[in-house]
């Protein structure tokens, strides 16, 4: 099933000609796709449009069959979980706990049940012993679990994640794709959107689609999209080092099967 369909998707702001320029692409339950680009390239005004805080698009954006309008968007965004860049600017209680019941508060979910939902998905992002805590006084990494939390207690069918491992050192980056693959394996038929422009984080993705100036410029599988170096060059992107590792093998003679995509796997392979 397609969770996403978009048919020439064409977005302006006011005074600026063409931030998405005929954007098509689909992308199938289950999958983890990473949207990448540098700035400028209109990932986020995409991720913007799919959550309907814009609206003033030409073309067909359909989510979960549904055509995404006005009169669609609210049912339709009770399927949708985002976690921003700054999870500071998407905190609104005094306590972790707070912070993720605020979503299930929204919907009205009973307040009996609510503890054990809370509970649940603290757990589930490693801050169970957090839930008193005010989030001001986490770390960007503990930051991040607590917004992904709050999102995943609501049951969404979607998450998009828009840059939001882009403020995090490089530990606080491998907690948050350590905690992508749980909740994939969890939950396989979840559908993740990663909006970033970490080549590094979008190797590990099922579909990896570039954008450069407004249009899609790539599309596949990783190893497919990263095997375009000088595409990928010209729009001041390159490949994540663990192909540009294999690539120096197989010129050495050391056929890495495409699956390996970490360090520590093609490490094991070539140990063995």
């Amino acid at each position: 099933m397609k969770v996403i369909e978009a048919k020439n998707l064409c977005f302006s702001y006011p005074n600026m000609d063409g931030t998405l320029k005929s954007v098509s692409f689909s992308v199938e339950e289950g999958n983890y796709v990473a949207l990448i680009g540098h700035n400028g390239s209109g990932k986020s005004t995409l991720s913007k449009i799919l959550v309907g805080l814009l609206d003033d698009f030409q073309g067909d954006v359909t989510l979960f069959g549904e055509k995404l309008n006005n009169q669609s968007i609210v049912k339709l965004r009770e399927r949708i979980g985002i976690v921003f860049q700054n999870p500071d600017n998407q905190f609104v209680g005094s306590t972790v706990a707070d912070d993720i019941a605020f979503g299930l508060e929204n919907r009205q979910v009973k307040h009996e049940d609510m503890q054990g939902i809370i509970e649940k998905y603290a757990k589930e992002t490693g801050m169970e012993n957090f839930l008193s805590r005010a989030p001001e006084s986490l770390s960007g990494g503990q930051k991040q679990r607590v917004a992904i939390a709050g999102v995943l207690a609501m049951n969404p069918d979607l998450v998009i994640l828009d840059e939001a491992t882009a403020m995090l050192d490089p530990k606080g980056k491998r907690d948050i794709l350590e905690l992508i693959k749980k909740m994939r394996s969890e939950n396989p038929s979840l559908t993740i959107i990663s909006i970033t422009h970490d080549v590094e984080e979008a190797s590990n993705a099922d579909k990896v689609i570039v954008m450069d100036k407004g249009k899609i410029v790539l599309e596949g599988k990783p190893e497919e999209v990263f095997a375009h170096e000088e595409e990928l060059e010209s729009i001041r992107l390159e490949p994540p080092f663990i192909f540009q590792l294999k690539k120096a093998l197989r010129q050495k003679g050391i056929e890495i099967p495409n699956e390996i995509k970490e360090l520590d796997a093609l490490e094991d392979f070539l140990c063995r």
